[in-house]
């Protein structure tokens, strides 16, 4: 017996029964963001390796543990692990700097990082998420947060806590840095490898860390003063004043979380998380902030920028199962030439419509109607040699006999 091949570990199915979730998913988010001017940007799935190295950050667990990379033709190429880095190359290389600010995108799509598998997590995940360019000013950051509140109630969610945080500008945030090392200098034997690595490289991914013994070492009072501390410049406390006026203003609700940092290289000044209690579960569903150095980073204008991206599979995860929608209409005929000729004359009036491709009785047909569609449309030899059709609503049993010509009117 030949060997069955299976899914890889880390990959997922979507079966048609799951992709009426998805289809909500990515239909709310074109309502939502065109309501906010966003449009759609789709980039490749693949690009050259050194993009998300310069972009993502070679600290960061992306790119040092969890990248999908391969040599073809001497190039280096990786899957992309994440999309802000593939949508800033594009508004590069296509010269978008040109168009009136902002320019506002967003995507959706597979991406991948070879990591643990576990519940709405998988090594090919999917995520749906904006990126706009030109704003330096906060109220862009506002927006963006208040987009991705919209989109989540949008989907039902509505018990949601935003979390923020300023990350300052690169000159404070050297500052900040040092004393972050100067204080935990004394527990560095008994930080995780990962964070031993990260000391060095970048001090701030040490307040990112998951590692139990990691987090006890941060709640000590000596270190919580230096992380609660006020270190960001006027200049980014001004920034991160008016965010948090704006948000006050449009009653968005919101939690200061000095410990917030978010897990790629490129952000500043703004960082923000949304989490969900939906279910009595809390879950982080969206992340983003500000990443104004990394268009230049990659080779382009000096442009400011802010974003977020979505866990797909997290957001299916939160929401009650959708019903697959049922045919409008299921042909009951014992002459496949005429259920085929009035399938086709339906649907091309925009009726969803099917009919017994193998001819089963009659009994198993109205059986399979039954539980397909709203209605079973009897075509018998009587109804065939009239011109006529029985329409019969399978929620009522009603049924009644319309002419042919009739039948798009009958239902609904």
């Amino acid at each position: 017996m030949t060997k069955m091949i299976k899914v890889l570990k880390g990959t997922k199915d979507i079966l048609p029964q799951e992709a009426g979730q998805w289809h909500k998913l990515e239909q709310k988010a074109l309502e939502i963001f065109t309501k906010y001017g966003y449009r759609e940007i789709r980039t490749p799935i693949f690009e050259a390796t050194e993009l998300f190295a310069r972009g993502v950050g070679d600290t960061t667990d992306i790119v040092n543990k969890e990248m999908y990379t391969f040599e073809k033709s001497d190039r280096s190429i990786t899957l992309r692990p994440e999309n802000t880095a593939g949508v800033v190359r594009s508004f590069i290389e296509n010269n978008m700097t040109r168009l009136s600010t902002p320019v506002k995108l967003w995507y959706k799509g597979p991406m991948f990082r070879y990591e643990r598998p576990q519940a709405g997590r998988q090594r090919q995940f999917h995520q749906v998420g904006v990126e706009m360019f030109g704003i330096k000013e906060p109220a862009a950051d506002a927006e963006v947060i208040i987009l991705a509140v919209d989109y989540l109630k949008s989907l039902g969610l509505n018990d949601l806590e935003v979390e923020i945080n300023s990350l300052g500008c690169p000159k404070c945030r050297e500052e900040y840095k040092k004393r972050i090392k100067e204080v935990l200098k004394p527990e560095f034997d008994n930080l995780c490898e990962d964070c031993k690595n990260r000391y060095e490289k970048n001090p701030l991914r040490l307040l990112d860390c998951k590692v139990e013994s990691c987090k006890e070492i941060f709640a000590k009072p000596e270190i919580q003063k230096v992380i609660q501390s006020d270190f960001i410049c006027e200049e980014c406390a001004q920034h991160y004043k008016d965010l948090k006026s704006y948000l006050d203003r449009l009653n968005v609700p919101y939690t200061e979380n000095k410990l917030l940092v978010r897990g790629l290289d490129y952000y500043n000044r703004t960082v923000f998380e949304i989490k969900s209690n939906n279910l009595g579960s809390q879950n982080a569903v969206c992340g983003g902030g500000r990443y104004d150095s990394l268009v230049k980073n990659l080779g382009g204008e000096d442009t400011p920028a802010v974003g977020w991206a979505m866990g797909m599979e997290r957001l299916n995860s939160l929401l009650p199962d959708v019903e697959p929608e049922k045919l409008d209409a299921y042909i009951v005929c014992n002459s496949p030439s005429d259920a085929f000729e009035l399938a086709q004359e339906l649907r091309g009036n925009g009726i969803k419509v099917e009919f017994d491709l193998a001819n089963k009785k009659f009994t198993k047909q109205l059986e399979k109607a039954s539980k397909v569609a709203k209605y079973a449309l009897i075509l018998g030899e009587d109804e065939i040699r009239s011109n006529k059709v029985a329409v019969k609503n399978l929620a009522t049993s009603e049924q009644i006999s319309v002419d042919r010509d009739d039948v798009t009117n009958h239902i609904g």
